[in-house]
């Protein structure tokens, strides 16, 4: 050890010491960007912003073995992407030409660049130790060459493993400042402190460890819990405070647990000890490493040295993309690949599996499950052998729901079993009695694209799956112990912290307390953070929310997870972990990604600065979430012990500290973005919360379906249409003598038979069972229920005062026990009576949410309501509550008063306390001669004054949110904006008195009055008393305003039974639909009728829409003016059933992806709360999006129509909703048929205005569709088949309009074009009319409604379109010189050679084989010419007739064999592309031969043609006539 350290033995200022200090400096020659400072210990790259690379530094000296030389990260710019690299050349800087950046070091370098670890430019290590680019300002990177010639990266003191081996021995330190790294410092270059003289010691150490597990393999059945004694026993006589040999166990727990270490035990004390532990460390320094087999699927690309496989043309193929390991499989080897590229266009996803063939002797299939022998494949969630189903439901994941990044994995055990791995987690066997020689094989089907082979001695892939072996084994074994703690805290060993490894774009401040998102403004996710060690049983963990950013969706989530924080490879948000995760996230519960509880308590999304939520895991297995102290309820059963608690900073959620200590808890950051006032009500630190006067709660305590909310103010009862019992709450302390409890009823439902039972018990929270119902109960306690009077369950009393199954919304019930021991109910404020006498000193009140009730609140001076609680969906199906009126009535606006509640979908306001603070908006500004009217349903006498009503200038949308205790106590004292009042008899502006004796008093007003405000287009406001205008009240009204009422003293709640204003328009002629018979497959077709016209609705958009949106044009353009999402529109009119709603696309914007989705919603739009997107709508939501149908975001059809992401400009997009409930999409004017079934009335039309789409227009005028008369058109029904050409009549070619022709802005015909205009083809070979040239890409075609095949000709033939191909119309003599038979030919198709295209279009005749050279056909002797068309000028007869290969399909024709592949560079974009070319023709019928291919292909090429029918050979001359050149590109 001491000669090794060399001259650390020297004495001060020896030769050791001046080395030592030499090599920790950079070397002077650098980088020709590069300035160095601080004794040439700190680099900094000069011009930081304006350039990226000529930062390389080397070091002054050589590195001595085992030296780490280490740099300090100093600056980071944002500007690039791309950071530090670091490694080691063999070139002496000294007469090094530096190259602009390290990868670009030849001649024996090594470089570390982002995770991967090149040599000489050339990766030979892929996702290496930690992610170089990841790390910041501050961070710490060294490098070093132990004393094997290994090579090896430290990050902040930790040794990332082994890079390279075999490097010789003098080497310089490379650092390059490339990217975002700006500025370096060395800060040392020296050996590690544990490479001291410690090291032998504990070298020993690892070696006896790894000797008694070999032993304890040897000796015991039972291998795991031998491993745990032994090693336990290891740890205690010889660890000291090192984590080393807990990797050293996991890693031998793995060999063992994969049976590798009885192939390759070694002698205790060796020094191949570790390396021996099994199969899957020796595969680390194999050279026989596993790749991808050279030999493949057809369109599979293999690179990365054959470890990637990728399918070609992924969204024009979905199979044909087998690939096959180049070896076959050894005994527990681990074959293991990472999804790297998904497609969401295809049905079915990857399969892998294992396979006897050898892959140089096998005819690949398109699929492997086409393989009848040898063969056995995970598909989905099951198991196919040899092409058929053995296992339908193999495993919980399913292949086609992994993601990009998942993992898969197989290993043939020694035993014969074949077992099956996702994301390290082994799902058990999936087949006995493996073969034992057998192929790794993967199929990238469908959605899967491209994957990689992962190895085993990939770093962070080896730790995941020890942790998950680990864990499977034992609960306790896939942790660290306290004492092997990387961060240990002597002081408090056990508190609870969150771990250092956390998201990406995450950080950990304040020792663990704080977690927070630096950039939150500019990244949403990437924020997740766990618990530093598992919870206790019963403990919760607690976290306040200290700062937001309104810039997102979304916000903070927060569950437990299974997964060890350090070894987790942390996902983007904690919702896309596939395996032992539960997360609350919004108002649902998720586990594993799927949603398992819809409505589930507080909605997290609306939690402000201050709010506090926890999670706790009880001693059953309940998991438990809370919101502000308050508990949930149970989110989800069976969750196991040991799990880490999980905070995902996600969106809206910038900072979060834990709870554990409230005394120490550092305050809110002055930068929130809200203040106190913003906090949500029932928070800790809410002012309204900490001030209330009544302490009233409901317990945390209550029944299995029984919900708290509102800070234990709300009651409700989960599943309410599904559960009508076990939702018993109570209070949380007794009541007191005289007091009054009172709860108003919120929400009801009509399903069930029974309603809410209200009563006391003697009975503490604490100590109550909570039974099915309270009346269940056999002692000390008294309810009651309808009008029985029940103590102990038994009937005491009938006929008591009061009712309670008759209750409705808004009725309010009171309890009191008087001093005397009386039991009083209240009833809407009345005293029903004495219920009951003798009740003991100490009871507390209970409510029973039994049958009809669902919901209830607190209203007895316990403060401010959360009314966001009281109209909100929180049960799983909501029961909707109707409008009073037809038609779409009036709403009150969201923002009122602090003493009223809303209720009935907000047409009606009741005020729950006192007399005042009971002010109340119209939703919307009234129009003019727009009667806002309201009927009077309650008033309590105990009160004086009365209703008050007027019109104001305030706009309530800039009010702060409800509960509003800053608005004026009464009407008449708003005076913040211009207001127009009537109290009692005077009429008031802004408190002054205007007007006296005007009309009717409204102090006489009671029950069952109506009482109407309207603004006259003469400006002034008139008052209507029941239906009568008291005439003008006021004058000079300004024209923006919002009808308001005050419901002040005896009145106490109001109904509106007013509806908006529908103005009267002209009557617009419905646009006419093409019926289903005008089609091009039908022999005998009726021509086309119109439909009777119509008077369609006017259709607008809505004033509530999306924050994004802005409306204008008469609502009739809508437009999205920031951002890519929030734009959700609805019509502000329902749609009628046979009327076409359509939309103009007017702008994109490119910058975005993705593009509109449209849709109908089920319910009225008036108070919707509009998510970020339309798939977020999961209530009576129907959705078309891409090209598939969502309903309640829940995919249930696919392939439907164009894709919406690739509408152009000008498109114009149409729903309708037939007579049978059935929803239709419109493009063009063109029925894409019948999208959806069963859709309610009314709807309305719903759009997100997403992504690239940017403003859309109603279309109010007639827009000509298919089947509609015109003088140039017929409907298709009409035309003989022979008339057709791909759905084209020659003469009279039907295209879109001008105006909306899809093709105008098809980026991929315009590429063709540009090809063809590079052939310089004689532009009088083409048609001038450009509405000829068809684009058969996947867009366009859809967008056209094309059928992929028809019939032509007689007798008729099938031929198909040529999808992927675009097609410039010839130039064809006209019909006078050609005979009408020509409309009777057949349709075909040739492929040829760029070279032969002048060739062919010169003689306007394909080619033969021996002209084109492409076809190996010999001529034909004939004896007549043959030809139909008139021999060319000066032109001898010919004898041989040429023999043509064509074919119907252009999948055949278009094949490399017959259409030879070009490059051409795209002269727009100067990319390079692969271009083939062909002609779709004409053939004379009878003309030619219909035989097999002569290509010898064995797979179908087209579903349609047979191999045996697909080539077509010509007989005669004269038979064909070119219809339209046809170009591909790549």
């Amino acid at each position: 050890v001491s000669d090794d350290l060399g001259g650390e033995d020297a004495g001060c200022g020896g030769p050791g010491l001046v080395w030592l200090h030499m090599a920790a400096e950079l070397h002077p020659r650098s980088g020709k960007l590069i300035g160095l400072s601080n004794s040439n210990r700190t680099a900094q790259r000069n011009q930081p912003v304006q350039e990226f690379n000529h930062g390389l530094v080397l070091s002054r000296e050589p590195l001595r073995d085992r030296d780490v030389f280490t740099v300090r990260i100093d600056k980071k710019v944002n500007s690039w992407s791309g950071s530090i690299e670091i490694g080691v050349t063999a070139l002496d800087p000294a007469g090094l030409e530096f190259p602009s950046s390290a990868t670009g070091l030849k001649g024996g370098s090594w470089i570390v660049s982002g995770c991967s670890v090149l040599k000489d430019s050339r990766s030979v290590l892929e996702e290496y130790g930690r992610d170089l680019d990841q790390l910041g300002e501050g961070d710490r990177v060294g490098i070093q060459r132990n004393g094997k010639g290994e090579l090896h990266l430290w990050v902040n003191g930790q040794d990332c493993g082994t890079a390279a081996s075999g490097l010789p021995s003098r080497l310089w330190a490379v650092v390059d400042l490339y990217g975002k790294c700006t500025q370096v410092t060395v800060v040392s270059c020296e050996p590690p402190p544990e490479m001291d003289g410690e090291e032998v010691e504990d070298e020993i150490v690892s070696t006896q460890a790894v000797s008694i597990m070999a032993d304890a393999c040897r000796s015991h059945d039972d291998r795991a819990g031998a491993i745990m004694l032994s090693a336990a026993g290891a740890t205690t006589t010889m660890m000291n405070g090192s984590h080393q040999l807990f990797d050293v166990f996991n890693n031998a727990i793995v060999s063992l647990y994969r049976g590798g270490s009885s192939s390759n035990s070694s002698p205790a004390g060796s020094s191949g000890g570790v390396a021996g532990l099994g199969v899957a460390a020796g595969s680390m320094t194999t050279n026989d490493a596993l790749l991808f087999h050279e030999k493949c699927g057809t369109l599979i690309k293999l690179s990365n040295n054959n470890k990637t496989g990728e399918r070609r043309r992924p969204l024009d193929e979905f199979n044909n993309g087998v690939v096959m390991t180049n070896r076959p499989l050894r005994n527990n080897e681990m074959f293991e690949i990472r999804i790297d590229k998904l497609v969401d266009k295809w049905s079915g996803s990857i399969e892998i599996g294992v396979t006897t063939h050898n892959p140089n002797n096998l005819d690949y299939p398109a699929t492997m499950t086409n393989l009848r022998s040898g063969t056995i494949m995970m598909s989905g969630c099951g198991i196919l052998t040899n092409g058929k189903g053995t296992r339908r439901e193999y495993c919980e994941f399913s292949l086609d729901e992994l993601q990009e990044g998942d993992h898969i994995g197989l290993m043939r055990k020694a035993t014969g079993a074949l077992h099956f791995y996702i994301n390290g987690i082994d799902q058990g066997v999936a087949a006995n009695q493996t073969p034992g020689v057998v192929y790794g094989v993967v199929d990238l089907y469908g959605m899967a694209v491209k994957v990689t082979i992962v190895h085993n001695h990939n770093h962070s892939d080896r730790l995941r799956r020890n942790n998950a072996i680990m864990r499977a084994l034992s609960p306790d074994v896939g942790r660290p112990r306290p004492a092997l703690s990387l961060t240990p805290e002597p002081d408090v060993p056990d508190r609870l912290l969150f771990h250092l490894n956390c998201g990406q774009k995450a950080a950990i401040i304040s020792d663990g307390r704080t977690a927070l998102r630096p950039h939150a403004t500019d990244d949403f996710n990437h924020g997740v953070v766990l618990s530093n060690r598992p919870l206790h049983s019963n403990e919760v963990f607690q976290v306040r929310i200290d700062k937001m950013v309104d810039k997102w969706a979304g916000s903070i989530e927060i569950g437990v997870t299974t997964h060890n924080p350090t070894y987790l490879q942390l996902p983007s948000t904690m919702t896309n972990l596939r395996s032992g995760t539960w997360m609350m996230t919004g108002n649902g519960v998720m586990h594993n990604g799927t949603t398992i509880l819809d409505e589930y308590g507080h909605n997290l999304d609306r939690l402000k600065a201050g709010d506090t939520v926890g999670v706790v895991r009880k001693e059953d297995g309940s998991l438990h979430f809370f919101v502000n102290g308050v508990p949930q309820g149970p989110a989800a059963w069976n969750v196991p012990p040991s799990v880490y608690a999980v905070v995902d900073l996600y969106g809206q959620a910038a900072q979060a500290t834990i709870m554990d200590d409230m005394a120490d808890l550092p305050p809110l950051p002055d930068d929130s973005s809200e203040g106190p006032t913003a906090m949500s009500p029932g928070s800790p630190c809410s002012v309204s919360g900490a001030t209330a006067a009544n302490d009233l709660r409901f317990h945390q305590l209550h029944g299995t379906n029984a919900v708290i909310t509102n800070g234990g103010r709300t009651a409700l009862r989960q599943n309410c249409r599904s559960e009508f019992n076990d939702a018993i709450v109570i209070l949380n302390r007794c009541l007191r003598d005289g007091e009054l409890f009172e709860i108003v009823i919120q929400k009801m439902v009509d399903r069930w038979s029974g309603s809410i039972e209200a009563g006391v018990t003697a009975i503490r929270p604490e100590e109550l069972e909570f039974p099915n119902t309270m009346t269940d109960i056999d002692y000390d306690t008294w309810m009651l229920s309808g009008t029985a009077i029940m103590q102990d369950g038994n009937t005491m009393r009938n006929n008591y005062g009061c009712d309670l199954d008759s209750l409705t919304t808004g009725s309010r019930i009171g309890m009191m026990r008087t001093a005397t021991g009386d039991l009083h109910y209240f009833i809407n404020g009345l005293d029903q009576g004495v219920a009951c006498t003798g009740l003991p000193p100490e009871v507390y009140a209970v409510i029973d949410l039994y049958g009809q009730c669902v919901q209830v609140s607190i209203t007895s001076s316990s403060g401010p309501l959360d009314n966001s609680l009281c109209t909100s969906n929180i049960t799983e199906k909501s029961f909707p509550i109707h409008s009073p009126v037809a038609g779409v009535a009036h709403r009150l606006h969201s923002k009122h008063g602090k003493n009223v509640v809303l209720l009935g979908d907000g047409c009606q306001a009741l005020r729950v306390d006192g007399y005042a603070h009971g002010i109340v908006f119209s939703a919307k500004e009234l129009k003019t001669d727009e009667v806002f009217e309201v009927k009077i349903n309650k008033v309590d006498d105990r009160w004086s004054g009365s209703l008050h009503v007027g019109l104001t200038t305030l706009q309530p949308p800039d009010l702060p949110s409800c509960p509003l205790s800053g608005l004026s106590p009464s009407l008449t004292q708003l005076r913040s904006k211009v207001t127009w009042v009537l109290a009692g008899s005077e009429v008031r502006r802004n408190g002054v008195l205007q007007r006296q004796n005007y009309g009717c008093s409204l102090d006489r007003l009671t029950v069952g009055n109506r009482v109407g405000v309207k603004r006259c287009s003469d400006d002034t406001m008139h008052i209507l008393i029941d239906g009568e205008d008291m005439g003008p009240a006021a004058t000079a009204v300004a024209k923006n305003v919002y009808a308001v009422l005050d419901l002040y003293g005896k009145v106490t709640a109001v109904s509106i039974v007013s509806s908006t204003l529908v103005e009267d328009s002209e009557s617009v002629k419905a646009p006419s639909l093409s019926p289903d018979s005008c089609s091009e497959g039908e022999q005998d077709s009726t021509p086309c009728e119109n439909e009777p016209a119509l008077v369609p609705t006017v259709m607008t958009f809505l004033e509530n829409h999306g924050k994004n949106i802005q409306l204008s044009n008469q609502n009739l353009t809508a437009a999205r003016v920031s951002s890519y999402n929030q734009g959700l529109l609805v019509t502000a009119q329902a749609l009628p059933r046979q009327q076409l709603f359509q939309v103009c696309i007017d702008r994109l914007n490119p910058s975005w992806t993705s593009s509109l989705s449209l849709g109908v919603i089920g319910h009225s739009p008036d108070r919707l709360n509009f998510p970020s997107t339309a798939c977020c709508l999961k209530r009576s939501v129907w959705l078309l999006q891409r090209d598939s149908v969502f309903h309640n975001s829940l995919k249930i059809c696919e392939n439907y129509g164009p894709n919406l992401d690739t509408c152009p400009e000008g498109t114009i997009l149409g729903l309708l909703v037939d007579s049978s409930g059935c929803l239709h999409l419109f493009v063009n004017g063109m029925d894409q048929g019948v999208a959806a079934q069963d859709i309610p009335s009314p709807c309305y039309p719903l759009i997100d205005l997403y992504g690239q789409c940017e403003q859309v227009t109603i279309v109010t005028n007639h827009v000509s569709v298919v089947g509609g008369e015109r003088e140039d058109m017929r409907c298709q029904g009409d035309m003989e088949k022979a008339d057709m050409v791909d759905g084209i009549k020659e003469s009279v070619c039907w295209t879109p309009p001008p105006e909306v022709n899809p093709n105008k802005t098809c980026e991929y015909q315009a590429l063709c074009s540009r090809f063809k205009e590079l052939l310089t083809l004689p532009d009088g070979y083409f048609n001038e009319d450009a509405k000829y040239n068809l684009c058969y890409c996947e867009s366009c075609h859809k967008l056209r409604g094309d059928e992929a095949y028809y019939k032509r000709g007689e007798p008729p033939r099938d031929y198909a379109l040529p999808f992927g191909w675009c097609r410039f119309a010839l130039r064809i003599k006209t019909h006078c010189e050609v005979s009408n038979a020509f409309k009777k030919w057949h349709i075909a198709y040739h492929g040829t050679s760029v070279g032969s295209l002048r060739r062919i279009l010169d003689h306007n005749q394909l080619l033969s084989a021996e002209s084109s050279s492409i076809f190996s056909l010999s001529p034909v002797k004939t004896e007549g010419h043959g030809s139909y068309g008139e021999p060319e000028e000066n032109s001898a007869p010919e004898r041989e007739i040429p023999r043509v290969q064509l074919s119907p399909t252009m999948r055949y024709s278009g094949l490399e064999v017959f259409a030879p592949k070009v490059q051409f560079r795209d002269p727009r974009s100067l990319r390079c592309h692969q271009a083939q070319v062909g002609f779709q023709v004409c053939v004379r019928p009878g003309s030619y031969k219909v035989g097999p291919t002569s290509l010898g292909i064995s797979e179908p090429l087209d579903p349609r043609f047979s191999n045996a029918e697909i080539e077509w050979i010509t007989k005669e001359k004269g038979g064909t006539l070119l219809y339209g050149l046809l170009i591909r590109v790549e």
